[in-house]
This record gives structure tokens, C-alpha cells and sequence, in this order.
């Protein structure tokens, strides 16, 4: 095998890798051992193995699994998310952190998560709870990808998402951060999923997508949210919120409302496991598809005036 041979299939396995769906990349040690197995077996031809694959081959996939291993390391710790709190009688806690990644004075993308009721207070830690109860996903591939936004992590009590608690939340954003006012996201869990449904008919206007998971709202109101961009996510064996009934009272489940927003001409995206329960954010979160989907809507129209929406 000649030395322009061997780099090129290097190349190749090193695609290869880099296409593996990002939830999976922290099995790296378990990756690197099948691929290993695979490049040997499929890809060199048997009189190839000796030689220059176990010299050379070998040695350089080994220096790119031990890459791997240690590009881990960058995984998000909550400590690296700062502490604020919005100002005025909201007092809202809030944890922050900004991706680099920032080229020629760009404005960046916000993604604003709200966090389930079980998280709720004032100590502006727990809704961090289980990295960010998956959302950390989020920033772990922007940062992967030198894709530069702020992710903020409000709190709430009373297991409930005001609209006027999540723009107060966004506005703070705005003052501190050179956010694109027409690039605001919003996702939640759970009753977080809820809030991104209530902010939504709230402010129909100011945000540029929602990804509710494990949410339920009402159906009346739904009509001027039809055309905003949504991936709706949901367990069908949902043990909490009933992916139909939701809590079998007028707030329904996520199905009945994508079918709903379908029906009204929406065309909202919907992932609904098979066989999952509440829990289904880590396995949402960690989709390949949902980061550069999110980052690719944008607000029609006019950006929304958040500071004169502040209470």
C-alpha cells in the first residue's frame, strides 16, 4: 500500500467517524474498537493486514481514537454557565454561557430552555439538573462545530412558565449579549414545554422557533402560532403527560396538538418515540438534525421590541 493510499483511507475512516450520530460520539472506546475491527476485516484487503497496517495504520487510528477520547473532556459542566438575574420585580435567576466561535461582529443565536417543574426555585442550580436535563446537547455540538450562540437556563416556581417571565428572561439576553433579535429559540421540558406553548400564543411574533418535548397545552390559541416553526417531541407510552390527553383536561398532548396545527395548515415537525416515556429529552437533545435545524429558522418579519415588553 503505497503512503498516499494509506492517508486517504485514514481520511476516509476519520469521515466515517465524524458521521456518527453525535449521541453516540461519548462511546468513543467502543466506536474506535468496531471501527478498528471493521477497517481490518472489510476495507484492507487480507494481504494487506501485516506490515505497514500494523505499523502504520494502526498507530495513526490510534492517535485518532486517543483524539477522541480527549476531545471529550469538552463536554459542559454546569460550573461554566454564569449566574444572572433579570432586573426589576421579576428578579428571574437565569445561567448563561456563549459558545465561540464569533466572526466580524456577528449577532448570534439565542436558545432559551425551560426547565420542568421538579426544578423549581430561586437557587439558580437546579434547573441544571442532569446537564441542563439534556439540553447541554445543544451547546456541546456548537462548540464541537465552532458555532457561535448564547444559551441561557431560566428558573421559575410554582411549576409554571409566565410568558412574561421568559421575556423578561430574553430581554436581560438582549442587553447583555449581541443577540439576533429575528434568531431567538425557544425548547422546554415537560411543563417547560408548556411555557414554550404558552410564550409562543403569548408573543406570536418574537420568536423564531419552538422545540417543546413532553409538553401539553390548550387547543384555542393555537390558530396565530400555526405558521411558526416547531419540532414537537414526545414519548408514545408517556407515563406523566399523555402524548393525546395529556392530563385529560384541556390542556391535551403533543400529538393532538401537532394534528391540530397540521389541520389548521401548520407544518409542525414531529418525532414521537415509539415505546418512550416522559423522559425522552436526552434522546431529543442529542438528535443530529435539531441544532442546524433550529439555527436555520429565522423571525419573518419585524423583530419583536422585548424592552418595551418588560415588566
Amino acid at each position: 500500500m503505497s503512503r498516499s493510499s494509506f492517508v486517504a483511507r485514514v481520511q476516509r475512516l476519520r469521515g466515517a467517524v465524524s458521521r456518527i450520530p453525535f449521541a453516540l460520539r461519548y462511546r468513543r472506546a467502543d466506536l474506535c474498537n468496531s471501527a478498528a475491527h471493521a477497517a481490518i476485516h472489510a476495507s484492507i484487503p487480507q494481504h494487506e493486514r501485516l506490515g505497514i497496517l500494523s505499523r502504520n495504520f494502526l498507530a495513526a487510528f490510534f492517535l485518532f481514537c486517543i483524539g477522541t477520547q480527549l476531545s471529550s473532556a469538552a463536554e459542559l459542566e454546569d460550573v461554566e454557565l454564569a449566574k444572572f438575574w433579570t432586573p426589576g420585580v421579576l428578579h428571574v435567576p437565569y445561567r448563561a454561557i456563549v459558545t465561540p466561535g464569533r466572526r466580524d461582529h456577528e449577532l448570534l443565536p439565542l436558545i432559551v430552555f425551560l426547565h420542568g417543574d421538579w426544578q423549581d426555585g430561586t437557587d439558580n442550580e437546579s434547573q441544571l439538573a442532569g446537564r441542563g436535563n439534556g439540553s447541554y446537547e445543544l451547546v456541546d455540538t456548537a462548540r464541537d462545530g465552532d458555532v457561535p450562540l448564547v444559551y441561557i437556563a431560566p428558573q421559575t416556581t410554582g411549576a409554571y412558565w409566565p410568558p412574561d417571565r421568559v421575556v423578561a428572561v430574553v430581554r436581560d439576553a438582549l442587553a447583555r449579549w449581541p443577540v439576533d433579535p429575528r434568531r431567538i429559540y425557544l425548547t422546554g421540558i415537560s411543563d417547560g414545554g408548556a411555557g414554550v406553548w404558552d410564550a409562543l400564543k403569548a408573543y406570536p411574533r418574537c420568536f423564531a422557533a419552538g422545540v417543546p418535548m413532553s409538553g401539553m397545552t390548550e387547543l384555542a390559541g393555537l390558530g396565530p402560532i400555526r405558521d411558526i416553526p416547531q419540532w414537537v417531541f414526545h414519548g408514545e407510552k408517556d407515563d406523566d403527560t399523555d402524548v393525546e390527553t395529556g392530563y385529560d383536561g384541556a390542556m391535551v398532548g403533543s400529538r393532538a396538538v401537532v394534528r391540530s396545527l397540521r389541520a389548521m395548515g401548520g407544518t409542525p415537525r414531529y418525532t414521537e418515540y415509539p415505546g418512550e416515556k416522559h423522559v425522552i429529552w436526552p434522546r431529543a437533545y442529542a438528535e443530529d438534525a435539531l441544532l442546524p435545524w433550529m439555527l436555520d429558522q429565522r423571525l419573518r418579519g419585524k423583530p419583536c421590541n422585548f424592552a418595551a415588553r418588560a415588566r
